[in-house]
This record gives structure tokens, sequence and C-alpha cells, in this order.
């Protein structure tokens, strides 16, 4: 048995932080297990890729380039996300600029599950 995939098996938080990760391709091995996804600091344009995580609650992914509604709206396709940090992309820096809650209303209307953004209930 490949050694990757016994260690993937039991996986339940990842941490891949400041590692210029471009795309989220590849997530299949700990897409039924991973609770937890900590990639804040890449180079992540495109949510593609992510869907695969049916278990994924906790999702932090400040400071990447996301920079449209388009990818991230692929979020709402995770059934148990609850909790996104997603501070310091640009979609969020553009809505943020006019005011806070402008983002937090946009953001949470197209994922109504979360239960916290960007650290706040």
């Amino acid at each position: 048995k490949n050694k990757f995939v016994s260690i993937t098996e039991n996986l339940r938080i990842l941490s891949l932080g400041r590692n210029n990760i471009k795309n989220l391709n590849g997530l299949e091995a700990v897409g039924d297990t991973l609770e937890e996804l900590w990639i804040s600091y890449n180079l992540i344009e495109k949510l593609k890729g992510l869907h695969v995580m049916k278990k994924l609650k906790i999702l932090y992914m400040s400071n990447n380039l996301v920079k449209d509604w388009a990818e991230f709206v692929r979020l709402a396709d995770l059934p148990l996300l609850e909790d996104l940090v997603f501070v310091g992309n640009p979609l969020e820096e553009k809505y943020s600029a006019d005011s806070q809650s402008a983002w937090v209303e946009e953001a949470t209307k197209r994922v109504p599950k979360l239960k916290k953004l960007d650290g706040e209930s």
C-alpha cells in the first residue's frame, strides 16, 4: 500500500500556508477526511478542485489572489463549511474598501451556511 495514502486516510487538518501554491488540484486523497485546510499566503486565484472536500468545516485562505464571485461561490459546494477566513484576497479587499458590512453581506448571501467569516460570528 502506498505510504502517502495511509498517512492521508486519517488526515483531519492540513496546513499549507506560505507555499506558493497556485491551485487546489489533487485534494482527492484527503477529500473524505479533511476537516480543516489552512492555505493562507499562497497564490491561489481559482477554487476549482475544492469541491472534493466533503467534510471540510474550516478553511483559512487569507492573502491569496481570489478576485471574483464566480470563484467564491464554489465554496457553497462544501456541504459542511462553517468557518472561512478570506481577508486579504482582492475580492474581499474590493468590498471591504467601501465597508466591512458590504463584504460580509455579499459573502454570506453567496455562502449562506457560514457561521463565521473572517473571525467574526
